[in-house]
């Protein structure tokens, strides 16, 4: 946890980004959405042959999915993947991806959800940092772009507000932050799953249901694949709003696994699914993954350094 960041170039003006469905397939309206996004911010966009195509639930087979993706990280005009959507698949081509391209050429991989698959397994055999977060919404837009574009740090402040906000364990810490949605983190024990020695752990959760929760959470622990972790960031669960289970509440479940670390817990973090603005529209913003960061449990801070030079 102590090696450098493989660290990318930050995006400046005229630079190409493509879009790829690594996961499942987008509508037309939130392709032209992120399109026009990052064509407002000078760059250019282009997508993959395979962006829209279907297979069920997916954005059509493996093969087609991994194609696109690693079309992305090998060409030399790309300097941004930036995901269409998460949903699911993403898990299935995760360790299949060109590696040595990656490591060659490091470019940051924008996305969130079923796309922490991809996060990790960047991590684990590149040491690659990406973005946890999309391009819909005012913040998650204002933020990408300062992550992608800038090499300024990102601090997000505790809401007491949200669900994990009542999650709270004092203490400070410093170290590399890991993590995406706890289900994927979960289902990547034993697969691809980067070692947590002196990091922090962010989580956020979109599913409803305080067992599935407690399963997950236990699953990292009893795997071992929270061995010396140092601190934990959550973001919204706000999926457990108003929930109850025989008197226990997502923050309770939350309290109980992770207090149990004997670490700092900060919760309430503006980042993850099922969060708004204040227009009641969808929304969130952006962190950098694998990057070095500071918790204060106590101020209610989370800092995280750039993944971009």
């Amino acid at each position: 946890m102590t090696e450098n960041l493989r660290r990318s170039p930050r995006l400046r003006e005229g630079d190409l980004v493509r879009l790829v469905s690594p996961a499942s397939f987008p509508d037309q309206a939130g392709v032209d959405e992120c399109v026009a996004t990052l064509e407002s911010w000078g760059l250019r966009c282009d997508t993959g042959n395979h962006v829209f195509d279907r297979l069920g639930y997916m954005a059509g087979a493996d093969s087609d999915r991994l194609a696109d993706l690693n079309d992305a990280f090998r060409d030399p005009d790309v300097r941004a993947v930036v995901t269409t959507r998460g949903g699911a698949g993403a898990y299935r081509i995760a360790d299949d991806v060109d590696f040595a391209a990656v490591r060659s050429d490091p470019k940051p991989l924008v996305g969130f959800s079923d796309i922490t698959s991809l996060h990790l397994s960047l991590f684990e055999r590149c040491g690659v940092g990406g973005i946890h977060g999309c391009l819909s919404g005012g913040k998650a837009q204002a933020s990408a772009r300062r992550l992608l574009m800038t090499t300024e740090p990102t601090t997000l402040r505790r809401d007491a507000g949200f669900v994990s906000g009542a999650v709270q364990v004092d203490g400070d810490a410093h170290g590399r932050l890991i993590g995406g949605n706890l289900q994927m983190l979960a289902n990547s024990v034993g697969v691809r799953m980067p070692s947590m020695d002196g990091a922090i752990l962010f989580l956020e959760y979109h599913r409803s249901g305080l067992g599935t929760i407690d399963r997950c959470l236990t699953q990292l622990m009893r795997s071992g694949a929270l061995d010396g972790v140092v601190g934990v960031a959550l973001g919204s669960f706000e999926c457990g709003r108003g929930r109850v289970d025989r008197g226990w509440t997502v923050a309770d479940v939350l309290e109980d696994r992770l207090g149990s670390l004997g670490v700092p817990v900060l919760g309430g973090l503006y980042a993850g699914h099922d969060l708004v603005d204040e227009n009641g529209d969808p929304d969130q913003c952006t962190l950098p993954l694998g990057a070095l960061a500071t918790l204060s449990a106590g101020e209610g801070t989370l800092t995280v350094e750039s993944i971009v030079c």
